[in-house]
This record gives C-alpha cells, sequence and structure tokens, in this order.
C-alpha cells in the first residue's frame, strides 16, 4: 500500500514539474524572443501540417495574422468579426468575449501575442470545413497605469477550434460546451480560443 501510494506520488510530481517546466519555458519564449514585424508569431512546429492542405494552412495562419494586427490596434470591432456566430468556449459567448477583450484593452497597451502550433487537424463534415490546433503561446501587453511589461496570459497545448463561416476561418470556441466536471467559473479563460 505505502509502495503504491509513493508511486502515485512520484508519478504526480512529475506530472507538476512537467507542466511548470512547459510553462515556464513557453514563458521564456514569449518574453526573450525578437519583436515581430508584422502581426502574430505563428510558428509550426516541425512536421505540423504535412499531410495537411497547404493552402488551408496559409488561410490559418493568415486568419492569425488578421486577428493579431486587430488586437496591436485594439480595434475591436475587427477582432470581434474572427470569432463564429456561434462561438462557445467553455460557456462564454461572444458578447462574453467581447467583454473580455474590451477590459484587456482598457487595462493594457502593446499587447501582442505568439503562438506555436504543434498539431493541426481538419475535417469536413456536412459542408462545413473545421480546423483544429494545438498551440502553446501567450498574450502579454504592458500595464497602461505602470508601463510593467506583463503576461496577460499563456497556455500550452491548448486547442484552438476553428471553423470556417462566410468564406474565412472564425474561432470557434472549444467545441460548444462545458466540461460536466468543472464549473464555469472554474473554467480557463483564454479570449482567443
Amino acid at each position: 500500500m505505502a509502495s503504491a501510494l509513493r508511486h502515485v506520488t512520484t508519478m504526480t510530481r512529475r506530472i507538476v514539474l512537467k507542466m511548470i517546466l512547459i510553462l515556464a519555458g513557453t514563458l521564456i519564449l514569449t518574453q526573450c524572443r525578437p519583436p515581430t514585424p508584422v502581426a502574430a508569431a505563428v510558428e509550426l512546429a516541425l512536421g505540423v501540417g504535412a499531410d495537411a492542405d497547404q493552402p488551408v494552412i496559409k488561410e490559418l495562419v493568415a486568419a492569425f495574422n488578421e486577428a493579431e494586427s486587430a488586437v496591436k490596434r485594439a480595434d475591436l470591432d475587427a477582432l470581434m468579426k474572427f470569432y463564429a456566430t456561434t462561438y462557445n468556449y467553455h460557456g462564454l459567448k461572444r458578447s462574453d468575449v467581447r467583454r473580455v477583450w474590451e477590459e484587456v484593452f482598457t487595462y493594457y497597451g502593446d499587447i501582442s501575442s505568439s503562438h506555436v502550433f504543434t498539431e493541426l487537424k481538419l475535417v469536413q463534415a456536412d459542408g462545413v470545413r473545421k480546423a483544429s490546433v494545438t498551440c502553446t503561446g501567450g498574450l502579454s501587453g504592458t500595464e497602461k497605469g505602470t508601463g510593467k511589461p506583463i503576461t496577460i496570459d499563456s497556455w500550452a497545448r491548448e486547442v484552438h477550434y476553428l471553423v470556417q463561416e462566410k468564406g474565412a476561418w472564425r474561432f470557434l470556441g472549444n467545441a460548444g460546451g462545458v466540461s460536466p466536471s468543472a464549473s464555469p467559473a472554474s473554467a480557463p479563460h483564454h479570449p482567443l480560443f
């Protein structure tokens, strides 16, 4: 019994350590990279999209870059066009995410994001194209009151779900639902998902 408990404790420590290392690496990478000249720092890990439709990959990266451009300009209306009409992230709808971005733009300036795509899946069902992009990245800026640089949000191996709507890729959320094991208030809120 004691041996099994030690094994579980050791495994738990390893998992926590791995998560800390991933988050630390993300923070280091997002803070230590030179500024990007135009849009989102979207990178594809080696092998990502090798078997995917290259024009679709370009469309997805372009959507992220356009959203990033709207974020850099703090242009809420331009940014909201990248959210699907059926957007749902752990119960947050388009109006909720609009409020989140209003708060971000109110309190932070010089906002930028970085995205490292490590997995990409494309599907088409009933004439609707969808994509899921596994991503590690962050959202950073400066506090308007102090000018202090700050990481607003960061994520590791989160999945961006997108849908092609009106000829363009839009953020869908987390595929439309709240986990039954977590209340909406305790769900993570990453406004780019």
